[in-house]
């Protein structure tokens, strides 16, 4: 049978050999596993857990509770054979139960050798949830505990709710511990399980539990209820507990469990320990895990949240630009990603440098200033700007020409399946308002209907159109900014003229609008020559 590997030695690059090494669980897959709405299939489960000892390379992992169902232990079987082929014996961990041979053998069966045995961790948990007392609990943990260690397993041990019972019935946890100290557990791992403590109370209870029993292994198992999990890991960590566990994406019951990402970068950078995490995979695991269990990740969740390498004003961008002012030790390219300057409202011109760059495009002050005003103005709109839609609006705003013969002051298209569309707009045309509607076969054509009439009071008639090309950026999301091509046939010359809309219709009718600008502004060249 394996051993649980020892990290003690283990050296991290870039960190002192003579800091503490901290090691992490993961129960992302056992504890992660109790959010609601949140089921792995058996697949799921194997890909997560080798992505988190293979590529994230944490320490242990947690993957299942014993006797759930036939499905969760053909998955734990495979993750065994897996763990075992690649030399991550011993780091597989299962929850069992206090019921003598049953989970130890659940375990066994699945090629398991590691038990986690949930015990009561508080006198009144003890008492009102099995009717026993203290004696009569640790008798069942002992026999539980050495048939588990008579077939060669490692045994750890769980003090559930043993946060309120260190509170409200410490001697019971005392008289606990002083039974299962001498019998051969690894771990004793306590819990917060209804996540009620604060760090200074984390501190102070787990200084005790390290100076009673200095021999003994301890795990903290935080909660976030209070969203201070993250706070607590750091506060059981000075207080000289070298095992925490987390989940990914804070995974967990009621407000989920400390964030793996959050708690290994912050006793890095905060703390000075050494960690065998490798940072630039945890955005890619938190990916994973996203898209596995369904459970979306904030926007601006640290270190692995959509938004939090986005620096959005542009005074930060000018810093930025002018001397990595606003930036930190949280670089993205510690986590394998990227730096970006948002596009909006509030962007200024360093963002849109920053922006250029990244294209690797060049525009000269005049041009960068046409372009920032129209994403400032798209940005007042709540428009969302992506660095992918930056050449579309350079190209639109780089073509246009201030012409304003033909003005749309408003403009309403509606369509239903297999009912005509119809339009209405209202335009100034070289002063002059008008009101038109129209109908046709889409929202566009009946656009087209109701500007011809509008049109044919100053004796004009829109070229034929040739050809009409609609796209969005590349990768681009059902709300990206829609790029319209029109080409038209003008005298038997062809002319393109190009609009950038979030609606694709209205994005045809602004391209539409320019050809009829373009030829009218040609109209009054030549009149002023006769």
């Amino acid at each position: 049978m394996s051993s649980p590997i020892n990290f003690m030695t283990r050296q991290v690059p870039g960190i002192s050999s003579d800091s503490r090494i901290i090691q992490l669980m993961d129960t992302t897959l056992r504890d992660g596993e109790q959010t609601q709405g949140v089921s792995f299939t058996p697949s799921e489960k194997v890909n997560i857990a080798k992505a988190l000892l293979q590529s994230l390379r944490v320490d242990r992992i947690e993957v299942a509770s014993a006797r759930v169902s036939q499905g969760e232990k053909e998955a734990v079987t495979s993750i065994n054979q897996w763990a075992q082929h690649e030399g991550f014996g011993g780091r597989v961990e299962v929850l069992g139960f206090v019921d003598h041979t049953r989970s130890v053998d659940w375990i066994l069966q699945t090629g398991g050798s590691v038990i986690n045995l949930l015990t009561k961790g508080s006198e009144k948990h003890c008492r009102e949830q099995l009717g026993k007392t203290l004696g009569q609990h640790s008798d069942d943990i002992l026999k539980t505990v050495g048939y588990a260690l008579s077939k060669g397993m490692h045994v750890n041990v769980y003090l559930e709710d043993w946060s309120n019972g260190y509170r409200d019935s410490p001697d019971y946890v005392f008289g606990l511990m002083d039974k299962l100290k001498m019998v051969g557990i690894s771990h004793f791992m306590l819990p917060d399980t209804l996540g009620v403590l604060s760090p200074d109370e984390v501190f102070a209870s787990l200084s005790d539990m390290c100076k009673r029993y200095p021999e003994l292994n301890f795990d903290f198992h935080p909660h976030n209820d209070y969203g201070l999990a993250t706070a607590n890991a750091m506060a059981a960590v000075r207080a000289g507990v070298n095992n925490i566990h987390c989940t990914i994406n804070c995974l967990g019951e009621r407000a989920g469990n400390a964030s793996l990402a959050e708690v290994a970068v912050v006793l890095r950078d905060k703390m000075n320990v050494q960690l065998s995490i490798d940072e630039s995979y945890l955005a890619r695991i938190s990916h994973m895990v996203e898209n596995f269990s369904g459970k979306r990740v904030a926007a601006n969740a640290p270190i692995i949240g959509a938004d939090v390498f986005t620096q959005t004003a542009g005074i930060h961008a000018d810093g930025d630009h002018k001397g990595g002012l606003y930036k930190s030790k949280l670089g993205p390219e510690r986590f394998s990603r990227i730096r970006s300057y948002a596009l909006g409202k509030m962007s200024g011109k360093a963002s849109l440098k920053k922006n250029l760059e990244q294209l690797d495009l060049e525009l000269s002050e005049e041009n960068q200033k046409k372009v920032l005003e129209r994403i400032v103005s798209l940005g007042d709109s709540k428009q969302t700007i992506t660095t992918d839609d930056l050449p579309f609006i350079i190209a639109d705003v780089l073509e246009s020409k201030n012409y304003q013969h033909i003005k749309l002051m408003n403009c309403s298209i509606t369509s239903g399946l297999n009912l005509e569309s119809t339009a209405s707009v209202w335009v100034n045309v070289d002063g002059t308002k008008h009101m038109a509607s129209g109908s046709g076969n889409g929202g566009f054509d009946a656009f087209i209907d109701a500007i011809a009439k509008v049109m044919a009071s100053h004796d004009y008639t829109l070229p034929d159109l040739v050809d009409y090309e609609v796209r969005i950026p590349k990768g681009g999301h059902t709300d990206a900014l829609t790029e319209c091509v029109i080409t038209w046939s003008c005298d038997g010359e062809l002319r393109k003229t190009r609009a950038v809309h979030s609606n694709q219709v209205f994005a045809g009718v602004l391209a539409t609008l320019k050809i009829i600008n373009m030829q009218l502004h040609e109209q009054s060249l030549e009149s002023s020559k006769g």
